[in-house]
């Protein structure tokens, strides 16, 4: 083989002088409203909603009502974060009461579109638990129907405001790194905590529904106005799994002159790790952690050096602040909260064509 200048590098990197730069200032952490004060209810009090309280409560958000179907698990949740509010085993009670007039819904999909319905029928503003809706159809109509009744509806797309991903996000709008060219997600994580969970178990796509639609919705949100042109996903089971729905899964997104890629891997009990990179035309950004709890810092590679960057927060707190706050902001403001419905169905729709993706085994067109 000729051993010219031009091939002696036999396609190896040369390493390259490292320079520590002040990182530039990115805003990533949670918004909070100025002056508003809203009541807030709660709608649920399964497990997810210590979460959820336990953010309101950090931030000095009044939630003055709860409701279950079991009453005993809405006092519990009372008693630990809001001994004044009022309990219902009735969520119509709820939206009845005049001094509510934000809620927070919480109960799955298919139980939670008649009370998304009469909550916007309510007048209530809504912060609806993710994933939004099962039929994309449903999901416009019901956007369409709260801007007639003048009510803000947002998707607890939480994901937006971890700090890893909010920082990211925010610095690609920013233009810190050029035109994004390509993100990859790579998780493996111990999820077997699910098994024998009916709730869990009955969803087939608990991988790529269940969980990754914050994936999908947050490489929307990298991604910007460019629209996906196809998806290809596929979901894999092995022998040894704990739990019934397929534990491994992938997906790759093509976009005008980039590429998605996420892969999953929902059983490893151990070397657990979440890595996050995103390279654009003028740098690159990395976040890596034990978890997606656990993200601490952000690298961030530039032509004139690179930094690391300490991250305040972790997504089950600042997330949850991140989801509500923002809402709390758009009603506060008189405008569209970023995470609104009708935002929130393109990621929906990609996330249901991964799906069918993976179904058929054939890729996708958007």
């Amino acid at each position: 083989m000729p051993e010219d200048d031009h091939d002696s590098e036999y396609g190896l990197s040369v390493a390259k002088e490292v320079r520590e730069i002040e990182p530039p200032a990115i805003d990533y952490l949670p918004p909070a409203p100025q002056h508003y004060r809203p009541r807030i209810g709660l709608i649920g009090t399964g497990g997810i909603s210590e979460m959820h309280l336990r953010a309101y409560q950090a931030c000095g958000w009044d939630v003055v009502g709860m409701t279950s179907r079991t009453l005993a698990k809405a006092e519990s949740r009372r008693d630990e974060f809001f001994p004044e509010a009022k309990v219902y085993t009735d969520s119509q009670a709820l939206l009845s009461d005049p001094d509510i007039d934000v809620v927070d819904i919480t109960p799955h999909p298919q139980e939670r579109l008649p009370i998304l319905e009469a909550a916007i029928d309510a007048g209530k503003h809504i912060l609806s638990q993710k994933p939004f809706v099962l039929d994309p159809a449903e999901g416009v109509r019901l956007a369409e129907k709260a801007e007639r009744k003048g009510v803000k509806l947002a998707v607890n797309q939480n994901g937006r405001w971890a700090p890893h991903f909010a920082y990211i996000r925010q610095a690609i709008d920013t233009g810190l790194i050029g035109e994004v060219t390509s993100v990859d997600f790579v998780l493996q994580w111990d999820q077997t905590w699910v098994a024998g969970n009916p709730d869990f178990e009955k969803i087939h796509h608990l991988i790529l529904f269940d969980f990754a639609i914050h994936w999908f919705d947050i490489a929307s949100c990298f991604m910007g106005d460019r629209r996906a042109e196809s998806v290809y996903a596929c979901a894999t089971k092995f022998g040894a799994q704990s739990f019934g729905p397929p534990a491994l899964a992938s997906a790759i997104i093509e976009y005008p002159g980039a590429q998605v890629r996420m892969a999953f891997h929902a059983h490893t009990q151990l070397g657990e790790e979440d890595c996050t990179t995103v390279v654009g035309t003028e740098g690159t950004l990395r976040s890596r952690g034990p978890g997606l709890n656990e993200q601490p810092e952000m690298e961030l590679y530039l032509p004139d050096g690179q930094a690391r960057v300490p991250l305040q927060g972790c997504w089950f707190e600042s997330g949850f602040q991140g989801a509500m706050g923002e809402l709390l902001c758009a009603i506060e403001e008189d405008r569209e909260p970023y995470h609104s419905a009708a935002n929130n169905l393109r990621s929906l729709e990609l996330c249901l064509a991964a799906i069918e993706s993976a179904d058929s085994g054939e890729v996708k067109r958007l």
